[in-house]
């Protein structure tokens, strides 16, 4: 687990409302969290730098570029070896088409999210990624009918015991 700085009260200010507009100037984001322009620089900077705040991007929506079709994919791979997982990690990371990925516990081992232009396209991706992979025990797909909810915004001023959020 990384070694993160203690993240204050004002951090926590801050990283809510980056995480809904990472363009604010420095002027507007003080005056929101009661800090200067300055002040917000540098714990900006710092938190950055520290991998608190791990990136600033843009959104895209996905129909808006030609990507409308959403999967969430279960994998279960043959066997668990150290090297097999580091590969299959390795090569998720690199797919365009995976959003996301996670390692996850219980009868599956990872659960992803995958955006390609069509079905014809989806059904070449898995052919490539998951029926001629030899370690790939089976995967199950879900379209996406409708996203209701997307975004990773965390809710940073929920105070939790145990850790160095507080």
């Amino acid at each position: 687990m990384a070694n993160f700085p203690v993240v204050d009260e004002l951090d926590r200010r801050i990283l809510m409302e980056v995480q809904i507009d990472n363009r604010q100037s420095s002027e507007t984001l003080g005056e929101k969290v009661g800090a200067s322009p300055s002040t917000v620089q540098r714990r900006l900077a710092r938190l950055r730098e520290t991998g608190v705040i791990e990136s600033d991007i843009s959104v895209v929506a996905e129909e808006a570029v030609g990507w409308p079709m959403t999967f969430i994919v279960e994998v279960v791979l043959e066997r668990e070896r150290v090297d097999l997982l580091d590969a299959f990690r390795e090569s998720m990371r690199k797919l365009e088409e995976v959003q996301q990925c996670y390692y996850v516990t219980g009868d599956i081992d990872f659960i992803m999210i995958v955006s390609t232009e069509d079905m014809k396209s989806y059904e070449d991706f898995s052919r490539r990624v998951f029926i001629e992979n030899p370690n790939l025990k089976s995967y199950a797909s879900h379209v996406v009918v409708n996203r209701v909810k997307g975004g990773r915004r965390v809710n940073v001023m929920r105070q939790q015991q145990g850790n160095n959020l507080r």
